[in-house]
């Protein structure tokens, strides 16, 4: 599992080339070969860049969906469509698809941002909203998610 750190303000050029920073390609160097799936986020207006080694393993829990089960093929259909694979180039560059461009609102000033195994591509002024958002409750938020799990991998009983 790669575990990618920090967010990087770039540029995205006329055609949706957006340029990773030298930091982000020394963290992405042992996967840059390999490729990359890029897909639109479920939850923001954003979009997500998963190293293609990341992505076969959310493939892998996807894969055992029942798909004899309604939701699941509708799930499925909703979470793939639209995803594309792509490549850094010679320059360090990753050409982002038109129509994930649009629906992510991205225009020249964008934020690549960590996700712990994935980066997530933001409009800057839309992930500066989004962030402010979030902090307001961020504690109450860091309670609820990691509050009730033992910090030391123990089952917390003590």
């Amino acid at each position: 599992m790669i575990n990618i750190i920090g967010t990087y303000e770039c540029k995205a050029d006329a055609k949706g080339r957006v340029m990773f920073p030298s930091a982000l390609k020394k963290q992405l160097q042992k996967v840059l070969g390999a490729g990359f799936v890029i897909k639109r986020s479920v939850f923001n207006q954003c979009l997500e860049i998963h190293p293609m080694q990341e992505w076969n393993e959310v493939v892998g829990q996807v894969n055992k969906l029942n798909r004899f089960v309604k939701k699941n093929n509708d799930f499925i259909r909703s979470y793939m469509a639209g995803l594309k694979v792509v490549n850094v180039d010679g320059s360090g560059r990753v050409l982002i698809p038109k129509d994930l461009l649009a629906f992510a609102g991205l225009e020249k000033q964008i934020v690549l941002s960590s996700s712990v195994n994935m980066i997530e591509i933001w409009d800057k002024d839309k992930y500066e909203v989004s962030v402010a958002k979030s902090l307001k409750h961020f504690g109450d938020l860091a309670e609820q998610v990691m509050g009730s799990q033992p910090l030391d991998g123990s089952d917390g009983i003590s």
